[in-house]
């Protein structure tokens, strides 16, 4: 709870704007004439809504402490590993291989991570599970299209859980007279990939004119991704209280951050479309499925857990 209590004045503002934006839908949905015009405000309310339920576990894990957030995104990798695997042609002979990545896996990664054995966390999928995985399929003697579907699973794995599993890796860090507070660089690094998303979505629908790649994603403008990228840095410099750098280390950290998160959700929108999908699930209504949410996360966590570790944490 004392962690809730530090960043309230945080807390207040977000719950200032969510406040904010459940009111301009009511508005809105009372003013809607149209169909088309009666699908988007209820598009944004569902947008909205779920931000209340995702800010609200959120504070829930910070609340219960490190255990629940390791809990949670150990949730999350099992749910983004269960909709990319929907988009996996599997054969029965698949199905162990399978079995291990979600009970085991996920289990044992999220494990390390808990009791802060960088070593092995490391180098466990991306070492062990990658000869693990492959072994298995190929022990089921079904070679029709084997180096496709190995090579599918052990990506939507890395994705899925090896990558987010670095979110809450900052959490291993440890960084001279920060102690005991690396949950902040947790929560900044959500904050700053989440703000980037919304922003980029306001600059590309008020001000975007230039498509960057139309085929693969026709709503990223070259409008919405500059203005996006440079006033999420900006914000993330505005939370440096956050963490244990100055300003201006914080904004180079955020626009790390930014641009990672952007190249991950083209990477993840080009498989979407080879998969003939809009979104990858339903769970989030308004936003899709949890990867819509947090495949910026997933590329961005990495270079943020890598960076701060080399140059600053002594662990």
């Amino acid at each position: 709870m004392a962690e809730v209590m530090e960043i309230a004045p945080l807390l207040g503002a977000i719950f200032v704007l969510l406040t904010v934006g459940s009111g301009a839908a009511v508005v809105l949905a009372r003013r809607a004439k149209t169909a088309q015009a009666r699908i988007t405000v209820a598009n944004l309310r569902s947008r909205v809504n779920a931000w209340w339920g995702m800010v609200a576990v959120m504070v829930g894990a910070l609340a219960l402490g490190r255990g629940a957030l390791v809990c949670l995104f150990g949730l999350l990798s099992f749910l983004a590993l269960r909709e990319l695997i929907t988009l996996v042609p599997s054969r029965r002979a698949d199905h162990r291989g399978l079995i291990a990545a979600f009970f085991l896996a996920i289990p044992v990664q999220y494990a390390l991570l808990w009791c802060g054995w960088y070593g092995l966390f490391a180098i466990f999928l991306p070492v062990y599970g990658f000869f693990a995985l492959s072994v298995r399929v190929a022990l089921s003697g079904d070679t029709e299209r084997f180096l496709h579907r190995v090579a599918a699973i052990q990506y939507a794995v890395m994705i899925g859980v090896y990558c987010l599993s670095h979110a809450p890796a900052l959490l291993m860090l440890r960084i001279p007279g920060y102690e005991g507070q690396e949950w902040k660089l947790l929560l900044f690094l959500v904050g700053v990939v989440q703000i980037s998303d919304v922003l980029q979505y306001v600059w590309g629908k008020t001000l975007g004119r230039h498509k960057i790649v139309p085929l693969l994603s026709p709503s990223k403008t070259v409008e919405g991704f500059v203005g996006g990228v440079l006033s999420a840095s900006a914000m993330g410099a505005a939370l440096w209280w956050l963490t244990p750098f100055t300003p201006l280390v914080a904004f180079a950290l955020a626009l790390e951050i930014t641009l990672a998160g952007f190249c991950g959700g083209l990477v993840m929108s080009a498989i979407k479309r080879d998969a003939g999908v809009k979104d990858y699930g339903n769970l989030l209504p308004g936003h899709g499925g949890i990867l819509d949410r947090v495949d910026s996360l997933a590329f961005a966590s990495p270079l943020m857990f890598h960076t701060v570790r080399w140059f600053w944490s002594t662990a």
